[in-house]
């Protein structure tokens, strides 16, 4: 009874806090907005980008349709967030962009408040994380909700990439946005490993160790890497500090490349279910039309991550990492968090060390590759058909890619032993050929097919 009165009460104090987050977001969002338009290309709108400072030039105007029409500031915000023109069949797939952007926001909000008691020493780190979790006051609301939220953060994140490759969003005109959005997704998959070492426990320790020796595999200079990593030469106080010190900066990056980009996106607009540039007919404003979409989406979410928090709050981590971490005694199977697996499994495919690390760099880059196939496809072709509505084929392509990664997920999650060496390795070669060249054979061959059915000249 008492954990169901927290949750009603958290309930309404995360929804404040929330709210709280988003205004500030959305207060100094012009300010990074209009340095990053300059990055983007859009320099002839935002000229006076050195007047980076709150409400410059703000004149508020009477118009009751657009309020802010005249403000520098508030027009510029309320072009991007309440009056972006938004095509008409966005469904609720679309929602997963917003959904990473607050759980960004919620991420870095918690961090800041962790890392006022958490102690980056190795005799101390393991203590200071219990001692948030036993003796401050909510400390172990504020480390469920961020350990928690880096789990829901990369569902939501390979749930919007998935989109953006279900809906071929990878070509031109937003080849740059995609390329941005795989720069970001390799920063956050760093983040996260940084963090999860941080806490000093077991499975922390082995996970850093097996990782950072992956980098003396580098040819040449693998070694001078992997003692700057460490700090020396072996793992010492010095290897934990630039963990945290990277780990409490990589986010802020993160952030600024967010801003990024959503301001490429809005520069070209956004892609649509069916693939057709609408211009700005069938277009309909963000606000009121479609942040009830989001709204919805962000309510079901929360409503089930907080289930998470508070009931069910160590179901997504690993008991030995309560255990503190011991040098001397190595677990019998060393597993990272559930979001590193695939790439777990994809490292134990050879067995040295180098080929291990040339797969795992190949298989976050392979979403470069598909999008330079798609730029080059839609340049060589005189007619493309982008709807995979009409494309069958394509969209098995697209389930059989999330198949392939719930399963190569959980054979990282099993022990290096038969049949699970067999089927990783087959997995393996399933999620290159798809990523490599699977997805645009097919979407060539249902191509040709159309037009060749509808008689029409390619």
């Amino acid at each position: 009874m008492i954990q169901i009165e927290l949750f009603l009460w958290s309930f309404v104090l995360e929804l404040v806090f929330l709210i709280f987050i988003l205004v500030c977001g959305l207060f100094y969002f012009g300010v990074l907005y209009r340095f990053f338009c300059l990055m983007a290309g859009n320099r002839n709108k935002y000229k006076s980008w050195v007047r980076l400072w709150l409400f410059c030039g703000v004149r508020i105007n009477e118009d009751k349709d657009r309020p802010f029409s005249s403000s520098s500031y508030f027009k510029m915000l309320a072009n991007h967030v309440l009056y972006y023109p938004t095509p008409c069949n966005f469904n609720y797939l679309y929602s997963f962009g917003s959904l990473a952007g607050l759980f960004l926001g919620l991420q870095i909000i918690t961090g800041f408040f962790l890392v006022r008691f958490y102690t980056p020493h190795i005799d101390l780190a393991f203590s200071s994380v219990e001692q948030i979790r036993r003796n401050v006051s909510f400390g172990w609301l504020l480390r469920y909700i961020h350990a928690n939220g880096a789990s829901f953060f990369f569902i939501i994140v390979y749930a919007h990439r998935l989109r953006g490759l279900f809906y071929k969003s990878y070509g031109q005109p937003r080849l740059f946005v995609w390329l941005i959005g795989v720069v970001i997704f390799f920063l956050i998959r760093a983040t996260a490993f940084i963090g999860y070492v941080l806490p000093w426990g077991q499975i922390s320790f082995w996970g850093r160790t097996v990782i950072t020796n992956l980098f003396s595999a580098i040819p040449f200079v693998g070694v001078e890497v992997a003692q700057w990593l460490w700090g020396g030469f072996a793992v010492s106080n010095a290897t934990l500090n630039r963990f945290f010190a990277l780990h409490f900066i990589l986010p802020i990056v993160i952030a600024g490349l967010a801003v990024l980009h959503l301001a490429r996106l809005h520069n070209v607009g956004s892609s649509n279910p069916l693939g057709v540039d609408y211009g700005r007919i069938d277009r309909f404003t963000f606000y009121p039309y479609f942040y009830v979409k989001d709204l919805f989406a962000f309510i079901v979410v929360v409503f089930i991550y907080r289930y998470v928090v508070f009931f069910r709050p160590n179901s997504l981590g690993h008991a030995d990492n309560y255990i503190i971490a011991n040098p001397l005694v190595t677990p019998t199977h060393i597993v990272p968090e559930w979001y590193f697996l695939l790439y777990y499994r994809i490292l134990r495919v050879v067995p040295q060390k180098l080929g291990g690390v040339i797969l795992i760099v190949g298989a976050i880059f392979m979403f470069v590759q598909l999008a330079v196939s798609g730029v080059k496809l839609i340049s060589n072709c005189s007619r493309i058909v982008r709807s995979t509505s009409v494309q069958f084929f394509y969209q098995l392509g697209c389930y059989r890619v999330v198949f392939v990664i719930c399963c190569l997920t959980y054979i990282g999650s099993q022990s290096v032993e038969q049949p699970f060496i067999f089927l990783g390795i087959g997995f393996t070669v399933v999620y290159f050929f798809l990523f490599g060249v699977g997805l645009i054979w097919i979407w060539i061959f249902e191509n040709y097919l159309l037009f060749y059915v509808t008689k029409r000249k390619f």
